[in-house]
């Protein structure tokens, strides 16, 4: 069963990544829902900001760290799971 969209989980996680980025959690929650990340990596340090293009550049790599024992463990915390 999928978790809404508003679970405190979810809110958690965008309230300390806005944080971090500077971002509205409004703002970053749609546009990431939205599939754009422009103002995400606009708010990242350079060096970050070109690993993250990098990734979602390549299907293989992204892949593989989703399916990472850290990927799946952050997503079962998450989700309760």
């Amino acid at each position: 069963m999928e978790k809404p969209k508003n679970s405190p989980q979810l809110q958690a996680l965008l309230k300390v990544v806005s944080g971090k980025l500077g971002i509205p959690a409004e703002t970053l929650q749609s546009e990431l829902e939205a599939g754009r990340y422009d103002q995400a990596i606009a708010a990242m340090r350079p060096a970050d900001a070109a690993a993250f293009q990098q990734v979602l550049a390549n299907p293989q790599r992204l892949n593989q760290i989703m399916s990472s024992k850290q990927a799946r463990a952050l997503y079962e915390k998450l989700t309760g799971r």
